[in-house]
């Protein structure tokens, strides 16, 4: 049996009535690592021991798990040792899920690639020689390559669809708020969210329904109550509407994938939706909006890695020579330039010419996604620009960070969006997005599902191993 195309409910189910035993389920996971694992890189730690089920669970490594390394793929955290556990990965536990180890990630999670990780690059198993997208790059190789069930994730600008699409999988992120992020380094708090990665929208709706919800650890978490599983699908979606981006907008993907993209939109209009093109030219600013926000947030949440309390620490004569001994050492590159870029933004005499004028953009984005929500239902558009790129590819941190285009606006407005496979370049998959209003998780859980039946990509890397 090739578990890593069943979906949880159904495997869980035939855990309970006996057909299969745990050690059944974990020992296909196992197998799959082992012949995965060497060559992808997807882990920084793993774990051999079955404690619950027998589905395997990737958490990436800047979530925290008690008793195992949280290194954020950072030389200044490699030898830290968490003494608690993320909410979500708690709640996971607390329902019998078995850990299979921490994946890796870009350097505190600033990167698209998963190049800039200290314990070096995770590679796409689709092609070893391409990056698998990031930041959380080492969660969705592992759920492509059928080496873990699902993966949590954190998508601070992408994180989450963006690699999902590079590796042919289902990226999930849930409205600002939904899932604690107790237990996640921060890397820009106001944008941060725990998402799921997974083979199926099934699983990871499934998924939500377990990690979600209110968490008095965490005071950003919203108190609606998470939906349960049974309900997100108890009834089918029959009609919806839809906007999509004009050319101005889709004019930055490649030439290939806005052609899939248009027939992605057909087929969403026979499965009985509406569909508008928009003008939609506030998404031209969201880059630099994100990149003010984001790095003045990280410039604040690293000054804590000082080489005092915990993580590296480089002896000197003095405490200030610690400090930048301590952090020269312990961060990498990519690292350091946004540290640089944030505390500049921030700086007396260009606080209001950057950082205000981002906020400022940031409820301007709000207002008009709410526009857009009043008249429509679901906003699609494509996730990345492009297929996978090679390693080493992408020199210029301007065209990195172009790589996130279609996915910053979603965390600038705390919007939940969902990226899920279509097809195949070049050998190489592509996905498309799905954003809906706010706590709008349902509605485009089921309009994501039921396109997915549709489409029908499954894993054609796990159906090529069968």
């Amino acid at each position: 049996m090739n578990f890593s195309l069943m979906s949880i409910d159904e495997i869980l189910r035939m855990e309970e009535n006996g057909e299969v035993s745990p050690r059944q389920v974990w020992d296909h996971f196992s197998e799959r690592r082992r012949r995965w694992e060497p060559e992808i890189n997807a882990f920084i730690t793993t774990v051999e021991d079955l404690e619950g089920n027998g589905l395997a669970v990737g958490v990436k490594d800047n979530i925290a798990v008690k008793g195992l390394p949280t290194t954020c793929g950072s030389r200044m955290l490699r030898n830290y040792e968490s003494p608690y556990s993320a909410t979500a990965w708690e709640r996971l536990r607390a329902r019998g899920f078995s850990l299979a180890g921490k994946t890796n990630l870009d350097e505190f999670a600033m990167g698209s690639s998963t190049e800039t990780s200290f314990l070096g690059p995770t590679r796409n198993p689709w092609d070893p020689e391409r990056t698998p997208g990031g930041s959380s790059g080492g969660s969705a190789a592992a759920v492509a390559a059928g080496m873990v069930k699902f993966a949590l994730g954190s998508d601070t600008g992408g994180s989450v669809r963006q690699p999902a699409s590079f590796c042919g999988v289902v990226g999930f992120k849930p409205t600002y708020g939904r899932i604690s992020r107790f237990g996640l380094v921060a890397f820009a708090s106001s944008l941060d969210q725990i998402g799921i990665l997974s083979t199926s929208v099934r699983d990871a709706a499934y998924v939500f329904s377990v990690v979600g919800g209110d968490d008095p650890r965490d005071s950003t978490t919203s108190r609606r109550p998470v939906p349960d599983f049974q309900e997100i699908f108890s009834s089918p979606l029959d009609s919806f509407t839809f906007v999509y981006p004009d050319e101005e907008v889709l004019g930055r993907a490649e030439d290939e994938v806005r052609r899939e993209f248009m027939e992605f939109v057909k087929m969403a209009e026979a499965l009985g939706g509406r569909g508008k093109e928009v003008s939609m030219p506030l998404l031209n600013y969201a880059m630099e909006a994100y990149y003010i926000v984001a790095n003045a947030e990280a410039s604040s949440n690293l000054a804590r890695y000082d080489g005092v309390r915990y993580g590296l620490r480089q002896e000197a004569e003095d405490l200030l020579q610690m400090y930048m001994k301590t952090r020269t050492a312990g961060f990498g590159d990519e690292v350091k330039r946004r540290i640089l870029t944030g505390g500049f933004v921030l700086s007396r005499g260009y606080y209001e010419d950057y950082y205000g004028r981002a906020v400022s953009y940031r409820k301007q984005l709000s207002a008009f996604m709410e526009d857009v929500f009043s008249r429509a239902d679901f906003l699609l558009l494509p996730t990345t620009p492009h297929v996978a790129f090679k390693i080493g590819e992408r020199q210029d941190p301007i065209e990195m960070y172009m790589e996130d285009f279609f996915t910053v606006f979603v965390n600038l407005a705390g919007l939940p969006a969902i990226s899920i496979p279509w097809s195949l370049l070049d050998g190489l998959p592509i996905g498309f997005q799905i954003v809906s209003r706010w706590y709008n998780e349902i509605g485009m859980l089921r309009l994501a599902e039921k396109m997915e039946r549709s489409i029908d990509f499954k894993n054609k890397l796990i159906l090529k191993e069968v």
